[in-house]
Parts: C-alpha cells; structure tokens; sequence
C-alpha cells in the first residue's frame, strides 16, 4: 500500500522532469540556433520535448498511473492542438503571434509535428517508468 508521503515524493519526481523538460525545451528555441543546430534539431526536437511535456504534466496531475492511457491521452491532447492551429479568428491569431501563444499553440500546422509529439511522448513513456 502506498503511503501520502510515497506519492508526495512521486508527485515531486514527476514535477521536476516536467520542469526539466520545459526548460530544455526553452533553451533549445532560445539558443539552439546560436549553438549552429539545424533547423530540424531546433524545431523538431522542441516539439519533440512539447509532446513529453505534455506527457509528464499528464503523470503529475494522475500520479503516473496508467501509463499507457497517459501516452494515449497525451497524444490526443498534442493532436488536437496540433489541429486547433487551422482554426483562425483574430483574437487568437494575435495570441499565437505573442511568445507564449507560440510557445503553447504554436502557429502552422504540420503533419511532422504530430509524428514529433508522438516520438517525444514514446521517449517519456520509456524513459520514466515509475
């Protein structure tokens, strides 16, 4: 039986790697073109830890049970905003031209973005078994 400290310490678990992983992915929009990465590594590989951000928040909020359904959620989740880019009004055209609507909406539609997120969320998954 799991105690309210054992899932206190994996909750905490589960926020680090979130913060790590936005931070990573911050750092690598902000200055991987200055370290001379291709535009592949920059903007795929920030997708690609968007989508395990997306995961992670997903296993903070559920206490990391689940795993699979998390992964799954997770992917419908990048999805769907992946495809909530081709809808356009003015109010959130102007949001996604401010940093943070970039950052968290982005602004083109992209098949290989979904193929990112998922990659990204598979690496999650593997990676952190707790």
């Amino acid at each position: 039986m799991e105690t309210v400290a054992q899932r206190r310490m994996e909750r905490v678990r589960w926020l680090t790697r979130s913060i790590i992983v936005i931070a990573c992915g911050l750092a690598l929009r902000r200055f991987g073109y200055d370290f001379g990465l291709p535009f592949v590594v920059v903007k795929y590989g920030g997708s690609m830890l968007w989508g395990a951000m997306v995961y992670l928040l997903l296993a903070l909020f559920s206490g990391g049970r689940g795993r699979t359904k998390l992964a799954a959620i997770a992917l419908v989740v990048a999805v769907f905003v992946e495809f909530f880019r081709l809808l356009h009004t003015p109010w959130l055209d102007a949001f996604r031209l401010t940093v943070p609507g970039a950052l968290l909406l982005g602004r083109i539609f992209s098949f290989w973005n979904i193929l990112a997120y998922a990659l990204g969320i598979a690496a999650a998954y593997f990676t952190w078994r707790d």
